[in-house]
């Protein structure tokens, strides 16, 4: 008999390519069958003129599927609707596919209503008020995808969720389940083949690669055939016994594994037969067992399984698959059912602590010296990867780059190895993109029956308007601003975690919260000053989620997506909970947070000037009893302690101070200056700018100079000598008057602060004003809906030129006669791109367009360093009548690989006088500079111990 088995296997192997031929003649004929099967479907269809969008797939670098066909696609347009392709290079089905099939390939798809993916948007590419379609993997509450439901709630979005689309038996009609199950279970024995390797066994499943490895399914099928040719031969080791397969689920998923494995020389045992296996059973087959849920669910009250009670109530039954011979012998276990948070756990921590200690042994060794190994259960294959759900001890799932994690007794993980203790994990949480031409072909042919019906979504309009078919309104998870009634219940999960998790909450109880909103350049040193203690808990609130994320380097810090310019979303909740909140937004929006501060009766810190708005809240934020400071970042900020310092130890000592002249930049380093402004961004680029037009007012020599708006401050610009090697010049800022009484310096007869910058920038500053490109006003040209415009076409429509394709030696003559003949500034302008034909992206005013396209070009690069430079000149008169100059340099550069010296010289500051308020330091009510002893000592000492101080020298004159 077995002999008869050897010969099949061997005309199968010879006609191979019979059976590959035929598996292509069957892919060929797919479309074909998938129309005559819906072409009643079809018929329904009318012209509507709907619009709808295929985003591309950018949750993963190995995303190649995509929810529609090109068949499909070109079914929709033939039925009268738009569809809108962003272009990607890397889906299966290249774009000329579904050019041909009648599809606009663009990236702008904010014309459509409806918008279809296959896996998660990035929260940043969220549009708001449109209907998006995806696998969310939010009903579960999954915690990594909490902040991208805050976003569609926040956006008004409404999320139909491809998971949650179900028949009326609550079966899914939509799904990659069974390319998932193949995908699978091809991964699974190529990582059984190279596990087996490194615990010194060579088997035929060395030659079975990852699934991505295959052109299709068919491909990988033909390899897994070959290995079960060569097991049928008996080139299996004896030493590791007959192989066993547990498949758990008899859904699609396991029914898409199960075909894998019928590839091989198979045989079905009954679950409770696989001991008799284990012992007696062949090594020129292997064998599997089916576990349904009825076989190893069981009520906690006692009694059997009863599936109507298990769909009501999952709480109440629990899993003894772990005390059964289904995984004590067991040698894979694939893993394909679905799990939900209060469903029983296949496999907890405990139960692999039993089966993965290396004396567990259920079998007898072999006896001809060959290795043994250290458990039966070599690996599992879980296809629902959901960390800590069937399989407790899986806590994050794996990756199609690195595939495989191995798992021991302690829970210590290694996914660098396949040798050493544990088990074998393959959790990929996207296996079916590995087969994506198939995937998507499948996938496509059970959502297309629902698309005229996802079709009449308006996210604009309430959702009770619709006439939804019930399997498509009972897969929306979020509509108008909320979770609709079906998904209400995430909320409440939201509130439940893990033992873990829930221990973090305990210690966050006791911890000090602090609310950072904004994450931008200066926020990494203040959340890390802060996060260095660990009874202070930080949130930081950001409208981009990269950025946040990235601040989060610690337990005791996390990030939401917020977006305070709405008035929508959860900062209200966010403030109220927080004892203190740091705002390093633009300086406009801080009024809108100390208001909402005020009305919690929760502490503020911002590094901006105190504005006359922020004044006009100091006797509300008395009465509410709260300390609001401003004014700790560098200027203003250490400018204020060091001259503060200065100017009372000066009066101790019976001196006044005749004259406080103070200049404060942020450059780039010297080496990095090499551009024609000789400057680089390391703060909000519009705030230079708009510097650099604003009015100034100084005392010098006991006269008031006031230099009016709109660009004559570049005029009093002037060389700085007092660090040579470093080539400045300075212009003054904003009204240095204040100081005179801010100071308490009434005897200095003058007072100036102002602002450095390498020589030659105000030049060019007066040269792009001149142009028009620093005006703040809204320009045709630049309008979001209007034509594309170059540089070049800008420059000469700001130039009265109606010809745009003037030569560009004649705009250069224009611009040399506008700027005032110089030829400097116009080969500056010409090095800056302004007179190429670089296409302008439009933010409405030249200001604004003019801002982002500096941002980019001139923005400090990985690599590159900044450097702070501020230089105090006090005069002073001391009793005697005798005069003396007192220097204090403050030089700060920023690290290559680090914070730069702009964040250094913001964040640290900040974080040391919010530390100040929470830890009862600062208790003045109201609006807070730092001026007084018992602020700036402590500050300057700590700024001291971050390596941040400043050289003093007097001059005697």
């Amino acid at each position: 008999m077995f002999m008869i088995y050897v010969l099949l296997i061997k005309l199968s192997k010879e006609f191979s390519r019979l059976n590959m031929w035929r598996i292509t003649r069957e892919n060929k004929t797919f479309a074909t069958y998938v129309y005559k099967a819906k072409s009643k479907t079809a018929e329904r269809w009318k012209s509507s003129g709907k619009v709808l969008a295929v985003r591309r797939e950018d949750a993963s670098v190995w995303e190649r599927r995509a929810p529609l066909a090109p068949q499909h696609v070109k079914q929709l347009t033939k039925e009268g609707v738009k569809v809108l392709v962003q272009p990607s290079n890397r889906r299966a089905y290249p774009m000329q596919a579904y050019i041909n099939a009648g599809a606009i390939i663009q990236e702008d798809i904010s014309e459509a209503p409806v918008i279809i993916g296959v896996k998660q948007v990035p929260i940043d590419s969220l549009l708001p008020n449109k209907t998006y379609c995806f696998f969310s993997h939010t009903i579960k509450a999954q915690e990594a995808n909490m902040p991208m439901l805050d976003c569609i709630l926040e956006r008004n979005i409404r999320l139909l969720d491809y998971e949650k689309l179900v028949d009326s038996k609550g079966q899914r009609v939509v799904a990659f389940g069974k390319f998932a199950g193949v995908a699978g279970t091809i991964n699974i024995l190529h990582g059984l083949g190279l596990r087996l390797l490194a615990l010194g066994h060579h088997t035929p499943f060395m030659h079975v690669g990852p699934a991505h490895n295959y052109r299709n399914s068919g491909m990988a099928r033909q390899t897994v055939r070959d290995a079960g040719y060569e097991i049928a031969l008996g080139m299996m080791p004896r030493s590791i016994g007959p192989l066993t397969f547990v498949f758990t689920g008899s859904g699609n998923v396991s029914q898409g594994a199960q075909e894998v494995f019928q590839e091989l020389p198979y045989e079905y045992v009954n679950p409770t037969d696989l001991p008799q296996v284990a012992e007696h059973g062949s090594m020129n087959k292997v064998y599997g067992a089916v576990v349904s849920r009825d076989d190893h669910f069981r009520r906690k009250d006692g009694g059997g399984f009863d599936a109507e009670e298990y769909e009501a109530f999952p709480e109440r039954y629990y899993s003894n698959f772990a005390k059964t011979v289904y995984s004590t012998y067991a040698s894979v276990i694939i893993n394909g059912i679905y799990w939900a948070v209060n469903s029983p756990k296949l496999l907890t921590i405990p139960d692999a602590k039993h089966l993965l200690r290396p004396s567990y042994t259920p079998w007898l060794p072999s006896s001809d010296g060959s290795p043994s190994l250290p458990h039966r259960l070599l690996a599992i294959c879980d296809i629902s990867a959901d960390p800590g759900g069937s399989i407790e001890f899986m806590t994050e799932c794996t990756t199609i780059d690195t595939p495989f994690c191995l798992y021991d007794a302690d829970q210590h993980k290694n996914s660098e190895s396949f040798s050493g203790p544990g088990v074998l994990v393959c959790s990929i949480d996207n296996m079916p993109t590995q087969l994506p031409l198939e995937a998507t072909d499948y996938f496509g042919y059970l959502l297309y029956p629902y698309m005229e019906s996802i079709l009449s979504s308006d996210a604009t309009r309430p959702l009770e308007e619709h006439n939804f078919v019930q399997t498509v309104k009972g897969a929306i998870i979020a509509s108008d601003g909320k979770l609709t009634p079906n998904f209400e219940y995430i909320a409440e999960l939201r509130n439940t975690s893990t033992s873990q998790m829930k221990a973090r909450s305990l210690a966050q109880k006791s911890a000090k919260k602090v609310l950072v909103l904004g994450a931008g350049y200066v926020a990494g040193p203040l959340v890390d000053y802060l996060t260095k203690d660990q009874t202070i808990h930080v949130t930081i609130g950001s409208s981009l989620q990269n950025q946040g994320e990235a601040l989060v380097k610690s337990d005791n810090a996390e990030h939401v997506v917020l977006d305070v310019t709405t008035g929508r979303g959860p900062l209200d909740k966010l403030i109220e909970e927080s004892n203190l909140v740091v705002s390093l937004l633009p300086y406009s929006l801080h009024p809108t947070i100390a208001e909402r501060c005020i009305k919690h009766k929760v502490n503020m810190v911002t590094a901006s000037y105190l504005t006359p708005e922020m004044k006009s809240l100091h006797q509300a934020a008395v009465d509410a009893g709260i300390t609001i400071v401003n004014e700790v970042g560098l200027d203003p900020g250490i400018d204020h302690l060091l001259a503060m310092e200065c100017f009372d130890e000066i009066k101790l000592n019976g001196g006044k101070i005749t004259s406080f002249v103070s200049f404060c930049g942020g450059l780039p380093a010297p080496e990095h200056s090499d551009n024609p402004l000789r400057y680089k961004f390391s703060w909000n680029p519009r705030g230079v700018l708009l510097n650099t037009l604003s009015v100034a007012k100084y005392l010098k020599d006991g006269k008031v100079v006031e230099i009016p708006a709109g660009g004559a401050l570049m005029d009093h610009a002037q060389e700085m000598d007092f660090l040579p090697g470093f080539n400045l010049e300075g212009f003054p800022n904003r009204d240095s008057t204040i100081y005179v009484d801010a100071y308490n310096i009434e005897s200095a007869n003058t007072v100036l602060r102002g602002t450095l910058r390498y020589k030659g920038f105000s030049d060019i500053m007066k040269a792009l004003h001149r142009l028009g490109l620093l005006n703040d006003m809204p320009h045709p040209c630049l309008h979001s809906k209007g034509p594309e415009i170059t540089w070049k076409q800008f420059l000469c429509t700001l130039l009265g030129q109606q010809d745009q394709e003037l030569l560009t030696p004649n705009l250069k003559n224009l611009i040399y006669d506008v700027i005032g003949k110089s030829e400097t500034q116009v080969a500056a302008l010409e090095r800056l791109g302004i007179i190429e034909e670089e296409p302008v992206v439009k933010f409405s005013t030249p200001l604004d367009t003019f801002t982002h396209f500096l941002a980019n070009k001139l923005a400090i690069q990985k690599g590159e360093r900044d450097v702070i430079i501020l230089r105090h000149n006090i005069g002073i008169q001391w009793p005697d009548n005798k005069n003396e100059m007192r220097h204090i340099d403050f030089v700060v550069y920023g690290d290559k690989d680090g914070y730069s010296a702009m964040a250094k010289t913001v964040g640290y500051p900040a974080a040391i006088a919010t530390k100040m308020v929470l830890e009862n330091e600062i208790q003045t009510k109201g609006m807070v500079v730092p001026m007084v002893p018992e602020i700036y000592k402590p500050m300057l000492m700590r700024l001291k111990q971050e390596g941040i101080t400043s050289v003093e020298h007097t001059v005697k004159l």
